[in-house]
């Protein structure tokens, strides 16, 4: 039988060696990044015509009742509305390609000069603070849930993990905090049901105000997590690996911590990398549910009042972080799974 030596997990290959090596992981990374590349363009169109299309523009929103031809003309001269879309689509892109989001509608009729960055940037941390506490304990939590499910399949444990966790989950974001707001204020009154954080300041120096939120976004995505967690793990409990470990009498601690949750590293990383996306999204429901002054909220907002500018700038920085999270969790998964390696030029 084969000696417990045999059963360390594999080795990054040497340098110098036969085996895979930096080319082909950087032809990888290349080739993502170019795919990435490719992906924010088409994505770059698709949002600037959706926002094109929409029903009115910002200079009529921004005028009301004074929207006359000639103060018409000239806040939409002003603000790059009388060009061709083709053109404008281009003056856009270049912004964007040197990090300028552009001005915000409002600036352009009080003489201003309101960037949409300087607009965002503080709500962006807000929501940025907000996703970073959600997702800590959505990965904690469905870690060990989903380990635990596991290493108790078809036992009762296992099904009432998955009865508890299924439920919050099935819920839209907004039922889920109607019934939060419903059991913590106003039966419990012991959490406020909005969270307005002062303008300027961190939303962490209000930590009461983040928990409706967080358990919302808690709620709804540790279900799914776990389960695909469970999934990984039972595949790499009946490895070869595993089952050679338990052959040669090593303790099913060991057996679980050395092997299991090592082969199971890789699909963690991918689920991971999903419920970041789901924040980038989820977010903007929670955020007005709640009118947590975030991203989400801002958004809403600048629809409300036709900023197609601010829309498409900040709808195209959130597709930006999201492309960016699937690259990132791709490379991890390479670096704590060096078998896939040799597939890396594939």
């Amino acid at each position: 039988m084969s000696s417990v030596a045999t059963l360390e997990p594999d080795a990054d290959p040497a340098p110098g060696s036969g085996a895979p090596g930096s080319h082909p992981l950087r032809r990888f990374v290349l080739r993502r990044l170019g795919s990435a590349v490719i992906t924010l363009w088409v994505l770059s169109v698709l949002i600037f015509v959706a926002t094109s299309i929409l029903p009115g523009d910002a200079a009529s929103a921004m005028l009301g009742k004074q929207a006359n031809g000639e103060a018409l003309r000239d806040l939409r001269q002003r603000m790059g509305l009388d060009v061709p879309l083709v053109q404008q689509y281009g003056n856009w892109l270049w912004g964007l390609l040197h990090g300028d989001l552009g001005r915000s509608a409002s600036s352009f009729l009080n003489g201003g000069d309101l960037t949409v960055w300087s607009q965002v940037s503080g709500k962006l941390a807000n929501s940025a603070e907000l996703a970073l506490v959600a997702f800590v304990p959505i990965v904690i939590v469905s870690l060990l849930l989903g380990v635990y499910s596991a290493t108790r399949v078809n036992r009762w444990q296992d099904h009432l993990i998955s009865t508890v966790t299924v439920v919050p989950a099935a819920l839209p974001e907004f039922v889920l905090g109607a019934l939060l707001i419903a059991v913590f204020f106003s039966w419990l009154d012991v959490l406020p049901p909005v969270s307005l954080v002062p303008p300027d300041t961190s939303a962490l120096a209000s930590p009461q105000l983040l928990v409706l939120p967080v358990l919302v976004l808690v709620g709804v995505t540790v279900g799914p997590a776990a389960r695909m967690i469970r999934a990984g793990m039972l595949e790499a409990l009946e490895s070869n690996m595993v089952t050679v470990a338990r052959l040669n009498g090593i303790a099913e601690s060991r057996v679980l911590r050395r092997y299991a949750l090592r082969n199971a590293l890789g699909p963690s990383i991918v689920v991971f990398g999903l419920i970041a996306q789901y924040l980038i999204g989820g977010l903007l429901v929670v955020e007005y549910m709640f009118a947590f002054p975030g991203i989400g909220k801002e958004l809403v907002d600048a629809l409300s009042i036709h900023d197609n500018a601010e829309v498409a700038s900040v709808t195209m920085l959130l597709a930006t972080i999201f492309v960016g999270i699937t690259i990132v969790a791709d490379l991890l998964v390479l670096l704590v799974v060096p078998k896939l390696r040799t597939g890396s030029a594939a």
